[in-house]
């Protein structure tokens, strides 16, 4: 475990290799699952302020979903997550030929809204959970990201590199040039 407040990061995301696949992948994390993307109260307002932008990109059953539901959802914990399509693809998966995508990033990619997606979605494959004195990072073992381990190994990739943007994002500039100096 490291310590890097506000954070205690596992092991494992120094040590693994990743990068994203979407050729053998499909974005199939968008898809597979048992609940949605874990959401906080900030994202929850922020995709009602946007859903009009965001559903222009959405496939016509999410915003079905949106419509009679609202943009969040509870999971098993009580914790805010996105709505499922039919309990199983996250209700903002648009399709880019076979590939699932996310229609938030896409308005962010337009240029139609300031918030590239959840965090949660950014930071994957590592998962936080919140104390209340840590953030813990965890790094998530899923056999679909099988590729992405193999594609990180190829590529030398922490990581830890590999998610630079969305940890800067989360903890700041300062806090990642902190890890880089734990890690090298």
């Amino acid at each position: 475990m490291i310590a890097l407040a506000p954070t205690l990061i596992s092991d494992e995301i120094e040590s693994v290799y990743f990068s994203c696949d979407l050729k053998n992948c499909k974005g199939i994390c968008c898809i597979e699952g048992d609940a949605g993307a874990p959401l906080t109260e900030e994202e929850i307002s922020f995709l009602e302020d946007y859903q009009e932008e965001i559903k222009s990109f959405m496939v016509p059953e999410g915003i079905l979903e949106i419509e009679n539901l609202g943009v969040f959802d509870y999971d098993a914990e009580g914790n805010f997550v996105t709505p499922l399509v039919r309990g199983k693809e996250c209700v903002f998966v648009y399709f880019d030929g076979d590939i699932a995508r996310c229609a938030i990033e896409k308005a962010f990619l337009e240029k139609k809204i300031p918030f590239a997606k959840p965090i949660s979605c950014h930071l994957y494959p590592i998962r936080v959970k919140t104390t209340r004195s840590n953030d813990l990072l965890n790094y998530h073992r899923w056999p679909i990201c099988q590729k992405a381990l193999e594609k990180g190994e190829k590529e030398k990739l922490p990581l830890y590199r590999f998610l630079e943007e969305a940890l800067t994002r989360k903890y700041g500039q300062t806090w990642y040039k902190n890890l880089i100096k734990l890690l090298g």
